[in-house]
């Protein structure tokens, strides 16, 4: 068990308190993730910023789906698989999209199995994709600007995994029914 402390409004530093209200607002609730990075007003804010700008790309709920959880699977996860499979479930993301997702299976959907394994090629290669990667992505659809909206999301969910890692955040009671385990995955990438 970590020592972050997972804040509210009134524990938190003065500068992450806006910023808690705006998540108190648009949740209904903290989720204990917004709570733990409080301490650093500078790093909620970031990723605040950095979620609100990844929901205004070009990429549907279902491909910014795939884009975060092939991310949170890969890095193992634990708070965000379960948030973003509650979320995915908000927006319409069919459970069949979000199982294989969750169970590192290949995407029926051929398009989004290309976003799918694009994306892990980033994260696996630290960004040093191969021709061959960026080729498969652009005749499955994908453009320049995906190129980049994929390093906008990964960036976001570096923010949140690596805290969630460090700070061992306990999964909120909305997303526990969405509970996760790494070692559950088939890794059938």
């Amino acid at each position: 068990m970590s020592d972050f402390t997972i804040h509210d409004i009134q524990s938190a530093p003065e500068g992450s308190k806006p910023l808690l209200e705006g998540s108190q607002k648009a949740f209904g609730s903290i989720p204990n993730l917004h709570g733990v990075m409080a301490e650093s007003p500078q790093h909620l804010e970031a990723y605040q910023k950095l979620h609100e700008l990844f929901q205004a790309t070009s990429f549907t709920n279902e491909e910014r789906t795939v884009v975060w959880q092939t991310i949170n699977v890969e890095n193992h996860c634990h708070y965000c698989v379960p948030a973003h499979t509650a979320i995915a479930k908000s927006q319409g993301v069919s459970d069949d999209v979000t199982n294989a997702l969750r169970e590192e299976r290949p995407l029926a959907d051929s398009r989004l199995e290309a976003l799918r394994q694009f994306t892990l090629s980033v994260v696996r290669e630290k960004g040093e994709v191969s021709k061959d990667d960026l080729e498969a992505f652009y005749a499955a659809g994908f453009d320049k600007r995906a190129v980049l909206d994929v390093i906008l999301g990964l960036s976001q969910k570096v923010l949140s995994n690596y805290v969630n890692h460090i700070a061992d955040t306990p999964v909120d009671k909305a997303f526990q029914p969405f509970a996760w385990n790494a070692g559950r995955a088939t890794k059938a990438a």
